[in-house]
Order: C-alpha cells, then structure tokens, then sequence
C-alpha cells in the first residue's frame, strides 16, 4: 500500500493551475523535497555544519521560507553553544501548522521561534547565519535585490548568507543538458513522466530560476564581500556569502 505521505500529487490528470505549499503539499513535503533536489539531505546536513562554525553568542538565525523546518532542526542539532535564536519564517500556514507541532513532539521550541509571514517583512537583525534554503527563487525577480539587501544589513560582521536554488545555464545546450539529467534522476527517485511534466507546468509561472553569475551579481551589489558555490548538482546549487567585518 502506497504511504499517505509519499508525493503522489501530479500521478494523475489534473487541470493546470501554479504550485502552491497548501496542505496537500506540506503532508507529502518530506518526500517530495528529498526525491525531487539531488543531494538535499547533504545540503540540510552542512547548513548545520556551517551554523554551527558561525554562529556567535547572542546572535540570532534566520531560515527564511522554512518550509516544515528542516535547517531549522539541523542548525539546532549542530550548534554547539545554547546562545542563540533561531527565528524560522514561512508565508504558508499549512507547513507552520506542521511546523509548530515537530516543535512540540521534539523539544525545540525554546531555541526556534516559528513565524507566519511575508519574509520581506520580517525585521532581520543582530544575524550571525542566514539561510534561504530553496526560497529565492519563488520571489519575484523585482524584490530580489532589496531583500538581499535588508538580509545583509541586518547581519553581524562576520556572518554569513547560505542561498540555495535551482539555477539555469547560459548556454543553451548545457541548459538542456542538465534539465533532462535532472529529470532523469526524478525517474529514478519514481515519478512518472506525467508527474514530472505537470509539475514542471505548475511551477513554470512560480519559480524563477537565474544563473550563478546573476546570484553572484545580486550579493555583490547588496555588499557581501565574498560569495561562493559550495555545493552543485545538475541544475541545483548552493552558495555562500560572506559579510565582510568591515562591511
């Protein structure tokens, strides 16, 4: 019998409509994040690794778009010090709901502080570790930069950004050369090539995917001295930015 949390959403015909994180996406989120971005577990694992190398005492942690709060749990987990906040935001209620009840089964709700609401406006201040793990690129291309800006403004010299996202490639051909790698690791993970097309249809208006380069550009241009990819497979990436100490 098929588990009622296995991402079965997009198995069958269904009309066209955009992605949205409502009920139905956070009961199956688990699984659907970990079968749909290769190597997500090694992301979740080395957020906590980089937290805990710099997160300093009396700082604050942002997990902007938390989703169900899996670098939330894992910061937690690796930070070796108890002098910190994690403050963990997403807009959807469906995946706080869910949130807030992990919170409670596991014991963490004094070190992550769940917030329902717009990330841009959320008050980013006194930061040590912020992370927008997969959330970027739902956020309008237009609002990109100030939100950087506002996340850089409001770190503690010395802090760090850790920005994943799904990203496309200039040239035209390796582009498309990613993208059917990417979706033939779906086939492998078991989607069907229905569910992969119907998804791919409902996120085609909702994520927005930009180059490397264009990352690089928008953290430079908010004032992050340095930034980096750390992590990349197919068309997925994660990336390190740095405030510099007298930025």
């Amino acid at each position: 019998m098929t588990s009622p949390r296995q991402d079965r959403i997009y198995a069958h015909v269904q009309p066209a409509q955009d992605f949205v994180f409502d009920d139905k996406v956070a009961d199956v989120f688990t699984d659907m994040i970990n079968r749909s971005v290769p190597g997500y577990a090694t992301i979740i694992s080395m957020i906590g690794t980089l937290a805990d190398r710099y997160c300093t005492p009396g700082s604050r942690i942002y997990d902007l778009g938390c989703s169900l709060g899996g670098a939330s749990f894992a910061m937690a987990h690796h930070v070796s010090h108890k002098d910190y906040t994690i403050v963990a935001v997403d807009n959807s209620p469906a995946m706080i709901s869910r949130l807030d009840a992990a919170l409670a089964n596991h014991g963490d709700r004094e070190r992550i502080q769940s917030v329902c609401a717009d990330i841009g406006d959320v008050d980013i201040h006194d930061a040590s570790v912020v992370v927008l793990n997969f959330t970027l690129q739902f956020i309008p291309v237009a609002r990109r930069s100030a939100l950087l800006q506002r996340i850089h403004d409001g770190m503690r010299p010395g802090g760090i950004l850790i920005l994943s996202e799904k990203i496309r490639f200039p040239d035209t051909a390796l582009n498309e050369l990613l993208i059917e790698m990417y979706h033939q690791f779906k086939q492998v993970q078991g989607y069907s090539q229905l569910e992969i097309s119907q998804k791919r249809s409902a996120l085609e208006n909702v994520l927005i995917p930009e180059s490397i380069a264009e990352h690089k550009a928008r953290l430079q241009g908010a004032g992050f001295s340095s930034c980096d990819t750390w992590f990349q497979c197919f068309n997925f990436t994660s990336m390190i930015a740095f405030r510099g100490a007298g930025s």
